[in-house]
């Protein structure tokens, strides 16, 4: 585990990561362990839009995508504080949306090796940019452009390899106080 420096207590605790990383399962158990709601983001854009991310992906692209993730923090700032957020694995790539991570809580960049994501996503077929073969290829793709940014977002840095749902949490726990 890395950790920044701790900054001012923050109202929502959001994790961050690539597909697969566990921010949607360890987020709802995080939040049921903490007694906080718990949001996730592509599963807010997809109940706002009455359809799946694939879906949208297919109907109006990825940019169109980004732009409702990026809506989709705005309106979560304005949201009551004591929440559990799981963001989108692309979601961070934008700047202005790094900076509305900063805006919504304490940041943790779940991080998962190469050979951990290509087991956990092999069987998955509802993720549009690793769609069509190529897994292995794809992750180690994405992951080189988006590595770096997951870093610089994060407040903590969280391995999740071999690691049970309550070590990391002692990691956040600690953290976070």
């Amino acid at each position: 585990m890395e950790s920044k420096e701790k900054k001012e207590k923050k109202k929502n605790l959001i994790l961050i990561g690539f597909m697969g990383s566990g921010k949607t399962t360890f987020g709802r158990w995080l939040a049921d362990r903490c007694k906080m709601e718990f949001c996730d983001t592509d599963a807010y854009i997809e109940n706002k839009q009455g359809c799946t991310v694939k879906e949208i992906f297919a109907a109006q692209g990825e940019m169109c995508f980004r732009d409702m993730e990026t809506q989709a923090l705005r309106e979560l700032c304005e949201s009551p504080d004591g929440m559990v957020i799981a963001a989108g694995g692309g979601l961070p790539v934008r700047e202005e949306n790094r900076s509305l991570l900063g805006q919504l809580g304490y940041v943790v960049y779940l991080e998962t090796s190469q050979d951990e994501l290509v087991r956990r996503l092999s069987s998955d077929n509802t993720r549009p940019l690793l769609a069509g073969g190529g897994l292995r290829e794809k992750i180690r793709d994405l992951m080189a452009a988006r590595e770096g940014i997951y870093r610089e977002t994060a407040d903590i840095i969280l391995n999740t390899d071999r690691c049970t749902f309550e070590q990391m949490y002692k990691n956040v726990a600690g953290a976070f106080r």
